[in-house]
This record gives C-alpha cells, sequence and structure tokens, in this order.
C-alpha cells in the first residue's frame, strides 16, 4: 500500500524543512529550505564540521567579520544542498536586515553572487525574506532581476497580498505558530478542520486561485500530521523530518483537501498599499505578534551563530 507521503507527493510539491542533510537523502523532497535555527543545529552535528571549517579558514584568509562568514556558511550550506533535491534551496536573508530594503536587497544580490561564484545558478536558489512591508519591497527589485524569492513569516493575508503584489515567487504561511497563539490564548480544542493555521492558509489559497495569482502557496511551520493531511493538494508544504518519517510509515487514505478548481469562498480582491497594510496588520494581533516574535527568534539564533563563527575564528588566530 501506498505511504501517505507517497500519496502527498502526488498533490503537493514537498520541500524538507531542514539543513540535515542525511534526513533530506533519505526522504528526496523536491526542495529544501533552511534559516539560521536550522543551520545552527546542523552546525553541532559532526558531519557538517567541513563546511563550518571551510567557512572559518575563508575568513580568516579575507579578515571577514563573523557576519560575512556566517554568509559564507549559509552559502556552503546552501551549495551542498543543491548536489541532493532536484528544486530550489531557500537560503535566508538576515533577520536583523528585515526593516531594511536596501539593505536586504545588497544581502540578496551578494548571497546569488557567492552562488553563482560556485557554478549554482539563480534558478535553482530562493532567497528568504520575511513578509514585512519591507521585505516585499525588496522581493520587488529581487524578481525584476531574476532573483526568486521565498516570503516567510506569513500569518494573515494582507502579507499574502504585499508579496503577491511584489510578484514574490513563493509565499511561506505558517501554521503550527498559529495554532500556538490561539492556543495560548485560550481557544479550542481544535481538530485539523478547524485548526486557526489551516483555515489561514486555506484562506490565502483560495485568494489566490481565484484571482488568478501566480506566487506559490507553502505551507509550513507544521506541528502534527493532521495540520499536514489537512492541506494535501497546497501548492507546496515545507515539512520537518520527524513529520515526513510519520508520513512515510502512515499507509492510510490521505484526501485532496485543497484544488484550484474545487474553491467556494473566497475573499474578495483588496488593494493593499502600505497604509492598509500597516493597519490591517494592527488590527490582527495573532500576525503582528507572531512576525515580530518570528524575526527576534531567527535574529537570536543568528546572533548565536555569529558567536559560534567569532569563537572559531579566535581559536584559529
Amino acid at each position: 500500500m501506498t505511504s501517505k507521503l507517497e500519496a502527498l507527493r502526488s498533490m503537493s510539491t514537498v520541500v524538507a524543512d531542514t539543513g540535515d542533510m542525511e534526513a533530506i537523502r533519505v526522504f528526496k523532497p523536491t526542495d529544501s529550505t533552511t534559516n539560521p535555527t536550522l543551520i545552527l543545529k546542523a552546525t553541532q552535528l559532526p558531519a557538517y564540521a567541513h563546511l563550518v571549517d571551510e567557512a572559518v579558514q575563508w575568513g580568516r584568509r579575507h579578515a571577514a567579520p563573523p557576519s560575512a562568514v556566517t554568509d559564507r556558511l549559509a552559502v556552503n550550506f546552501g551549495a551542498e544542498l543543491t548536489k541532493i533535491v532536484p528544486g530550489r534551496v531557500s537560503t535566508e536573508v538576515d533577520a536583523d536586515l528585515s526593516f531594511d530594503t536596501a539593505g536586504s536587497i545588497a544581502k540578496a544580490r551578494a548571497l546569488i553572487a557567492d552562488y553563482e561564484s560556485r557554478g549554482v545558478s539563480r534558478e535553482h536558489i530562493l532567497i528568504k525574506l520575511a513578509a514585512t512591508w519591507e521585505g516585499a519591497q525588496a522581493a520587488a527589485v529581487l524578481e525584476k532581476e531574476g532573483i526568486d524569492c521565498n516570503m516567510t513569516l506569513i500569518f494573515s493575508l494582507a502579507q499574502a497580498i504585499a508579496c503577491a503584489n511584489a510578484d514574490a515567487f513563493l509565499i511561506s504561511p505558517f501554521v503550527g505558530r498559529i495554532l500556538d497563539w490561539h492556543v495560548k490564548s485560550g481557544g479550542g480544542p481544535y481538530n485539523p478542520e478547524t485548526d486557526p493555521g489551516v483555515l489561514s492558509v486555506r484562506k490565502i489559497y483560495a485568494y489566490y486561485k481565484t484571482h488568478g495569482i501566480k506566487t506559490v502557496v507553502m505551507g509550513a511551520s507544521f506541528r502534527n500530521i493532521g495540520e499536514i493531511e489537512a492541506l494535501a493538494g497546497c501548492d507546496r508544504l515545507t515539512i520537518s523530518p520527524q513529520l515526513l518519517d510519520q508520513l512515510s510509515h502512515d499507509e492510510g487514505a490521505l484526501e485532496r483537501k485543497l484544488s484550484p478548481g474545487a474553491i467556494k469562498d473566497a475573499p474578495a480582491k483588496l488593494g493593499v498599499d502600505e497604509k492598509t497594510f500597516r493597519w490591517m496588520m494592527n488590527e490582527d494581533p495573532m500576525a503582528t505578534e507572531k512576525l515580530a516574535e518570528g524575526i527576534r527568534t531567527f535574529a537570536h539564533d543568528l546572533a548565536s551563530l555569529r558567536k559560534v563563527v567569532d569563537t572559531r575564528l579566535a581559536a584559529a588566530a
């Protein structure tokens, strides 16, 4: 009998949400996505010591600051991942640039230049940007240059529309973090069909498909396989190795839940300029809080990664 993972592959593009290359080899996803948290964890594994060593040695030769070395390290991981996955690898712009349009553009261009210097074409890479207003404006510039963007930390329709207006290649609406907020606020109990994170992604998917928006919807941040099953048919789903493993061992039936031709209710098309975007976010405490929290978390882990690099640079001096 076919596993739910194989059944899911027939409906959605499966993406590995990890920097662990061994897990990627096992589950054979089409794409892979990383962030500072995942790279920080991966650097603690002996299997990836050579990637860290190379970045540190490069930093020493060029007298580079820790921030440049962590960029090098991110591309080291990304370049290795491109040898494993046939599709796209996402590499994240520094979280502390989330409100800096010009800085985000410059960082994205530098990351792409590093990839291309290694023979990895930009068609194999997605640049991850936080879905702030500034991030969306950066994406609008980058997409015109042929640098495709993965807009992360999506918690609201306002963010999804701003990213669509920028012609972003892909958005990553977060499911589990939305559920976390509602549970903490006293909501529930929830099942997969009432899960507020699932409902948020379904709403965005319906909006995009109804209004002919080409931006890819990639559900992310799952807490359980029930959430994944409830979004079967979404364009892409990025899934942790633990949940990929559960899906690979479950041979039950999997029903397609999302399909462009089966949308019944979709929000009316909205014009979202900066003023409207900021007002809609202001009126959505969950989205405002989770976006800020996500940026802080990624920034904290990026700072931790830079400390690891700084320590290694000092030891190698």
